[in-house]
């Protein structure tokens, strides 16, 4: 397996792990027989990390695309690698950023994560 394969299971573990500061932050508080409880994140740490965790999950289709495109079309493997690690590393900083209630940064590194999902996704067209 190559490592965008593996960037694309790290973006769905990601998307887990984003939600994990509000379940630790919320210990007693988090029910687990009512997961989904709205009154739970209305904590803004909690209310940043269900954000954070459900854009994660938003960005993973995407991204599973344009890895899977990219490979199958036969782009370079050590660009499609790049890529996706890449796109992978400014998706840990947005969640990082997300938490921390930085959103001009978030913003900024959610852009950046989407242009380099979009290079992907597009290589094929592009890419030697």
């Amino acid at each position: 397996m190559s490592p965008a394969d593996w960037a694309m299971l790290g973006a769905v573990v990601l998307a887990i792990l984003a939600v994990g500061p509000a379940k630790i932050a919320g210990r007693g508080a988090y029910d687990n027989a009512n997961p989904r409880d709205p009154r739970f994140y209305d904590h803004p740490l909690r209310r940043r990390a269900l954000g954070a965790h459900q854009n994660s999950l938003e960005a993973v289709p995407f991204f599973v695309a344009a890895v899977l495109l990219a490979e199958f079309r036969h782009v370079p493997q050590g660009l499609v690698d790049g890529l996706a690690l890449g796109f992978l590393a400014a998706r840990v900083a947005y969640v990082g950023a997300y938490l921390a209630n930085t959103p001009t940064l978030r913003s900024t590194i959610w852009s950046v994560a989407f242009g380099l999902n979009v290079a992907l996704f597009t290589s094929p067209g592009w890419a030697g």
